[in-house]
C-alpha cells in the first residue's frame, strides 16, 4: 500500500507541479528555453491521454470477452484456431504500421490511435479470456447445471466470475501497453502525453522528452499497481472456500 501511495504522490507533483522544477531543469540544460514544456498543460495532455486509453480498453476488452466467450462454446469451437492465429499475426504487427495504416481512412488525430491501441490491447485480452474461461474445472460446470442453472447463468454466474482473475490479468497487461503506445499516436496528431516528447525529439530538446516519458512512465505504474491490487482481491475471492452447508 505504502509503495502505492509513493507512487501516485510522485506522479501527482509531477503532473500538478512541473513549474516548480523550472529552476532545477534550466540549470541542468540551460539552452533550453523554456526549460519546462508549456505548449499544452500535462493534466490536459492527461486527460485526453487517458480518454484515450479508457475507450479504446473497453472496447478492446468487450471484444475480446464475446470472441473468447464464443470459441470457448461448443457453436464455436472450430473458429478458435482462426482466432489463435489472428491473435498470433496480430503480435507481431507493431502499432506503428497500424497508424500508418488507419491515417489515409480515418484522417489525422484520436482515430488512428484508437484502432491501434483497441488492436494491441485485443490480443492479450482474448488470449486471457479463452485459458480463463478453460480453467473452470468441467465438474463444478456440471454441478452448476445439475442444480437447475441454464447454459448462460453457468456462464454469467459461475465460469466469468472463477476466470475473472485470469482475464484481469490480460486486461492488465493491456492497458500497461497501451498507455505506453498510446504515445505515439501524438505523431499523427493526437494530443497525449507523447507530444512533449514528440516536440522534444523534433526540436532538439532533451528536457522535453524526460518530462514526458517521466509522467507516462508514472502513470503506467500506477495504473499497473492498482490494477494489481484487484487482480489480488479477486483471486483471493475466488480461492477462499465455499463454507459447508449445515445438514
Amino acid at each position: 500500500m505504502m509503495s502505492l501511495i509513493a507512487v501516485a504522490a510522485a506522479f501527482f507533483a509531477l503532473l500538478f507541479g512541473m513549474p516548480a522544477f523550472a529552476p532545477l531543469v534550466a540549470r541542468a540544460f540551460p539552452d533550453v528555453v523554456p526549460p519546462i514544456y508549456g505548449f499544452a498543460s500535462f493534466p490536459a495532455m492527461l486527460l485526453s491521454h487517458a480518454e484515450i486509453v479508457a475507450v479504446a480498453a473497453l472496447a478492446a476488452v468487450a471484444s475480446a470477452l464475446a470472441s473468447g466467450v464464443f470459441v470457448t462454446r461448443e457453436a464455436g469451437r472450430q473458429f478458435r484456431p482462426i482466432l489463435g492465429a489472428v491473435a498470433t499475426i496480430g503480435q507481431t504487427f507493431p502499432p506503428v504500421a497500424v497508424l500508418a495504416i488507419a491515417v489515409p481512412a480515418l484522417g489525422y488525430g484520436e482515430g488512428p490511435t484508437f484502432v491501434a491501441l483497441a488492436l494491441s490491447g485485443f490480443l492479450p485480452i482474448v488470449a486471457n479470456v479463452i485459458a480463463g474461461i478453460e480453467t473452470v474445472p468441467q465438474a463444478v460446470r456440471e454441478a452448476a447445471l445439475g442444480m437447475g442453472l441454464s447454459p448462460l447463468q453457468v456462464l454469467v454466474q459461475v465460469e466469468l466470475p472463477l476466470a475473472a482473475p485470469v482475464m484481469l490479468a490480460g486486461i492488465r497487461t493491456a492497458v500497461a501497453i497501451m498507455i505506453g503506445t498510446a504515445t505515439i499516436g501524438s505523431t499523427v496528431g493526437a494530443v497525449t502525453l507523447g507530444t512533449p516528447i514528440i516536440d522534444g525529439l523534433v526540436g532538439d530538446k532533451l528536457p522535453y522528452v524526460i518530462e514526458g516519458a517521466s509522467v507516462v512512465a508514472l502513470f503506467a505504474i500506477l495504473v499497473d499497481m492498482a490494477l494489481d491490487r484487484i487482480e489480488r482481491r479477486l483471486g483471493a475471492r475466488t480461492s477462499r472456500p465455499m463454507p459447508a452447508r449445515r445438514p
